[in-house]
């Protein structure tokens, strides 16, 4: 499901994939609705491509959007209200104790946490994708 939403620097927001063209994507942005064409110049980035250092290696999005969802109970999260407290890394850390320190950094904690409210503003509830553990059995 993350692997069709797409981050695009410049540009607030998440969007979705619409369609295909000529070194281009068609987007919706998913607040507004609003489509516009993304051009191969623009750094598109999708969602399932990204992950965060750990200190046991890197975590896919989707498995620490789904760890953020959990400690929330699907609740949006303040974010504004974190970072004028000072508390954005001590949330992060409840919610992934063994993050990188020095390489995560407060705008990467902030923009997770922002995207995390897009998302379930949008209603998704499930981020990472189930891997298949083998062949499914069929009955004849």
């Amino acid at each position: 499901m993350l692997r069709e939403i797409l981050s695009i620097t410049g540009k607030p927001g998440l969007f979705r994939i619409v369609s295909q063209g000529n070194r281009m994507l068609v987007v919706e942005e998913l607040k507004t609705k609003k489509r516009f064409p993304a051009h191969s110049r623009d750094k598109v980035v999708s969602l399932g491509d990204i992950a965060m250092y750990t200190d046991s290696g890197d975590k896919p999005l989707g498995e620490i959007l789904d760890l953020v969802y959990a400690h929330n109970g699907g609740k949006a999260i303040d974010v504004k209200q974190l970072v004028s407290d000072g508390r954005l890394r001590e949330e992060f850390e409840a919610v992934i104790p063994d993050f990188d320190k020095d390489r995560v950094y407060d705008n990467d904690i902030k923009k997770l946490f922002t995207w995390y409210n897009i998302l379930v503003e949008e209603g998704m509830t499930k981020f990472s994708e189930d891997k298949p553990e083998g062949e499914e059995k069929t009955e004849e």
